[in-house]
């Protein structure tokens, strides 16, 4: 599982656009329906990914792979961003760090096989999280961050089980890997022995790790037009370790290995899809994120010690509303709404590195029969972001007060294919 292709890993490049760092197109069929209903439906195999149980209801084998693209702009107005303490304080010199957002892509790939009448199997992968932020070197918060990379990728193996007409159980395992890059500009003491006078450099951060999981779900076929499902993927405990290095020779003694833990949140799923008529159909979703499990990122260098990002991270909830209209036997359109509330709730804990706020989502989607076993989905979503005050003073004395406001927004395009076979 290490030696997966570079170039396959190379298309991932992440930009949030769920509420935190979570990354939720894990194909682009649901993208239409502002992901409503994704645990309940079960119209291709990424089904794996929002429920597994779901592969009970996709007979034989059945492909499906696409990609999203993922454009996010965050951009900071100053308002009073202070120099390090260490360095004198006083206002911030630099600019505003352009747009620190851009494009991302995410693949994705699922298949699924029918074993027999009861019995379902299946695999898939994707990129459940990923975030990147990036600045101008010279910004006035650089001292805050001027690069925050963060990248999941992510394995599923998974069963399901067929109990009766009503009932479909499914649980996967997840082999997951990280890697994460944080740069930023540091307050160090000269040469190697640290104390005043205090100077500048630049930190890289570069870290992996990888680590296990496992996810579960039911789904509840009520009525012929009624279906209801329920999912939940776990926690899962990364130890990252990596590298330290300092861009200025005069601190080469400082290079060194660095660690870092951090316990990406588990999450909760209830779905439901209702058959109103022929033509039209309607789709609710209700999800949690335990974001509370990260409060806060800490880095341990072998020879500088440790820092601290106070993040106090809450759990949140999202809500999402979608309906599908079948126009014809080929063309099904798709509509949908949904509210994405944040993990980060003050200013005073909002950083550079993750300048979040809650978020609306509008969506359409279109999907086409290209023959009666293939099938082409479209989709596009527009997400508004709330205006984002930062007053973080956590460590002036080595980073400063990041003072002032972002305004934030993402728009979302994803195409997939599927087969069954």
């Amino acid at each position: 599982m290490k030696l997966i292709p570079a170039l396959v890993l190379g298309l991932f490049s992440g930009y949030a656009s769920a509420a935190g760092f979570q990354l939720i197109e894990q194909n682009a069929s649901g993208m239409g329906n502002a992901y409503a209903g994704s645990a309940a439906v079960a119209e291709n195999a990424s089904t794996i990914y929002y429920n597994p149980a779901g592969m009970t209801y996709l007979p034989g084998r059945n492909f499906s792979a696409g990609v999203s693209a993922i454009g996010v702009s965050f951009k900071f107005k100053d308002a009073g961003t202070t120099n390090p303490t260490a360095l004198g304080g006083g206002a911030a010199t630099g600019g505003n760090g352009g747009d620190a957002g851009g494009w991302g892509f995410l693949p994705n790939g699922y298949l699924s096989w029918q074993l027999n009448d009861r019995w379902f199997a299946g695999i898939g992968f994707g990129a459940p999280f990923g975030l990147k932020t990036d600045y101008d070197k010279d910004w006035k918060g650089r001292y805050h961050s001027t690069l925050f990379d963060i990248k999941t990728y992510n394995i599923n193996p998974s069963i399901a089980w067929k109990a009766n007409e009503v009932v479909s159980l499914g649980f996967g395992v997840n082999w997951q890997r990280i890697d994460a890059t944080f740069d930023k500009a540091a307050v160090v003491g000269l040469g190697a022995g640290g104390g005043a006078p205090y100077t500048t450099a630049r930190v890289s951060n570069e870290l992996n790790s990888d680590a296990w999981g496992w996810n579960a779900g039911a789904i509840f076929q009520i009525s012929p037009s009624t279906r209801v499902g329920a999912s939940y993927r776990s926690k899962i405990k990364h130890k990252a370790d990596g590298d330290q290095t300092f861009g200025s020779p005069f601190n080469a003694a400082l290079n060194g290995s660095a660690k870092a833990t951090v316990e990406l949140p588990d999450t909760f799923i209830l779905s439901a899809q209702q058959q109103l008529s022929d033509r039209w159909e309607l789709l609710g979703d209700v999800s949690w994120t335990g974001w509370s499990s990260i409060q806060s990122l800490v880095i341990t260098g072998s020879t500088t010690g440790s820092s601290e990002m106070l993040t106090k991270f809450r759990d949140t909830w999202r809500v999402a509303l979608g309906a599908n209209y079948k126009y014809n036997d080929a063309w099904k359109l798709k509509f949908g709404v949904a509210y994405d509330q944040s993990p980060v709730d003050s200013a005073k804990y909002r950083t550079a590195s993750l300048p979040d706020n809650n978020r609306t989502w509008l969506s359409l989607g279109a999907q086409y029969k290209l023959s009666k076993d293939s099938v082409l989905d479209v989709g596009y979503s527009h997400l508004f972001v709330k205006d984002s005050n930062v007053a973080n003073d956590e460590d002036t004395a080595a980073r400063g007060l990041l003072a002032g406001t972002y305004e934030a927004s993402a728009d979302l395009v994803g195409i997939q294919y599927s087969l069954s076979f």
